[in-house]
C-alpha cells in the first residue's frame, strides 16, 4: 500500500494543500455541470425548449468557458495561480445558484454564460498550480488525482439531483451550487503561490511567444487534439442522462430519474479509476502513448454503448465508457503543463484547453440536432469519430524523454 500511496505520504503540507484545493475546485466544477445535464428534461418541459435549444445552452456555456479560460490563464501568469483559482470558483458557483431564479430561456442562457467564464478559468489555474508544486516523478499521479475529482463531482451532482429534484423541483437543484462559493473562503486563506511562479513573476509576460516557433507548434497540437477530445466528451456525456431516461419508443433506455442517477454514479466510478490509473501509467511509461491508447479504446466503446439494449450489458459497458472515455483527461493537463515554460504556462494551458472548448461547443447542439432526424443512438456515434481524431492528432506530439523539473 505504501508503494501505491507513498508519494502522498512523502508530500509536504503545502503540496497536499494545493492538491486538495485544485481537486475541490474541479470536483465542484463538475458537480455544477452535472446538475444541468440531469435536470435537462425538466428544464425542457418547464421552459418549452427544443432538443437543439437545450444543447445550445451547453454550447454557449462552452464558448464562454473558452473566453474565461484564456483570460484567467493570463490572470494566473500575472497575479498568481491561487488568486485565479479562487476567483474562478467564486464566479461559477454564484452563477449556478442564479440559474435557479431564471424564468425564461434568455435569462438561463445569460447565467450559463457567466458560469462558463468561471468554469473555464478553474482548470488552467488549478492544473498549473499542481504541476508547479509537485516533482516530475509524481506529477502524473498528482494531476490524475485532481482530474479524478471530476468523476466525484459528477457522481455528487447525480446524487444531489436524485435527492433534491423529486422533492423540491429543478430550481432547488441549482441553489445547491452556491456551496462552492463557501469553499473559496477556505481555499484563499490557506493557499500559497508556487515557488516556480514566484521566481518568474517579475519577468515580462510575452504571451505572444506561445504562438511562434516550437511553442506555437505545441500550442496548435494541444489545442486541436483537445478540441476533438472535448467534442467527443461533451457530445457524449451531455446527452447520456437524457438518452438513458428517454422512453424506449423514442430510442432511449426508459430509465427513471433515480435509475439514471444510479447508473451515472456507476459510470463515474469507472471514470474515477480511469483518471487515477492513467496517472500511474503515465509516470511509469509514456505520457503520449497512454493518452492515445485511452482515446482509441473510447472510440471503440461508444457504438457498443449507443446500440446495446440489454440492461445487464449496459451495466458492464457503462463503467468502461467512463474509464476510457474520460480517463484520458488526466493526460492533457500533464502533457500541456510540460510543453510550456513557467512564465507563460497559465496563458498557454488556458488557451490550448479553452480554444478547444470553442470547437467542442458545437457538440451538444449538433448531437441534439442529429438526434431529431436520425435518433440519439446514431447521433452519439459522432463522438466516436471525435475520439479517434484526437488520437491521430496526439501522435504528432513531441514529448521530452525526461519530464521537465519545476520543483525538486
Amino acid at each position: 500500500m505504501n508503494g501505491i500511496y507513498g508519494w502522498l505520504v512523502e508530500a509536504s503540507p503545502e503540496q497536499r494543500r494545493t492538491l486538495v484545493a485544485a481537486s475541490l475546485g474541479w470536483m465542484l466544477d463538475s458537480m455544477d455541470v452535472m446538475l444541468y445535464a440531469l435536470v435537462l428534461g425538466e428544464v425542457q418541459k418547464s421552459m418549452h425548449l427544443s432538443a437543439a435549444m437545450s444543447g445550445a445552452m451547453v454550447s454557449v456555456m462552452l464558448v464562454s468557458a473558452a473566453a474565461g479560460g484564456i483570460w484567467f490563464g493570463w490572470f494566473a501568469d500575472r497575479y498568481g495561480r491561487a488568486r485565479a483559482l479562487t476567483w474562478s470558483v467564486l464566479v461559477y458557483s454564484v452563477a449556478t445558484a442564479l440559474c435557479g431564479f431564471t424564468q425564461t430561456a434568455v435569462e438561463l442562457m445569460l447565467c450559463r454564460i457567466v458560469l462558463g467564464l468561471g468554469m473555464g478559468g478553474e482548470w488552467a489555474s488549478g492544473a498549473a498550480l499542481v504541476a508547479e508544486s509537485w516533482p516530475a516523478r509524481h506529477r502524473g499521479k498528482a494531476l490524475a488525482l485532481v482530474q479524478s475529482s471530476w468523476a466525484v463531482g459528477y457522481a455528487l451532482g447525480a446524487a444531489i439531483v436524485a435527492l433534491v429534484m423529486p422533492r423540491f423541483g429543478w430550481r432547488a437543484v441549482f441553489f445547491v451550487g452556491i456551496v462552492p462559493a463557501l469553499i473559496t473562503l477556505w481555499m484563499r486563506r490557506r493557499l500559497c503561490e508556487t515557488e516556480a511562479w514566484k521566481r518568474n513573476s517579475e519577468q515580462p509576460k510575452q504571451t505572444r511567444q506561445i504562438f511562434r516557433g516550437a511553442l506555437g507548434r505545441s500550442l496548435l497540437i494541444c489545442a486541436t487534439m483537445n478540441a476533438a477530445a472535448l467534442f467527443g466528451w461533451w457530445g457524449l456525456f451531455t446527452w447520456v442522462p437524457h438518452f438513458l431516461s428517454l422512453p424506449l419508443s423514442q430510442g432511449g433506455r426508459g430509465m427513471s430519474v433515480v435509475q439514471t442517477s444510479g447508473w451515472t454514479i456507476e459510470m463515474q466510478a469507472g471514470a474515477f479509476l480511469g483518471y487515477i490509473l492513467f496517472g500511474y501509467l503515465a509516470d511509469r511509461f509514456s505520457r503520449k502513448y497512454t493518452y492515445i491508447s485511452f482515446l482509441i479504446v473510447a472510440a471503440m466503446l461508444v457504438p457498443l454503448f449507443a446500440f446495446v439494449r440489454d440492461a445487464h450489458a449496459l451495466l458492464v459497458i457503462g463503467p468502461l465508457v467512463g474509464f476510457f472515455g474520460t480517463g484520458y483527461f488526466s493526460g492533457f493537463s500533464l502533457i500541456a503543463s510540460e510543453q510550456f515554460p513557467t512564465v507563460v504556462r497559465g496563458s498557454a494551458m488556458g488557451f490550448a484547453y479553452n480554444s478547444g472548448r470553442v470547437v467542442s461547443a458545437a457538440a451538444p447542439y449538433l448531437i441534439g440536432l442529429v438526434s431529431e432526424n436520425a435518433g440519439l443512438s446514431y447521433a452519439l456515434c459522432l463522438t466516436s469519430a471525435a475520439f479517434l481524431l484526437a488520437a491521430i492528432i496526439a501522435s504528432a506530439l513531441r514529448v521530452p524523454q525526461t519530464p521537465p523539473i519545476f520543483i525538486d
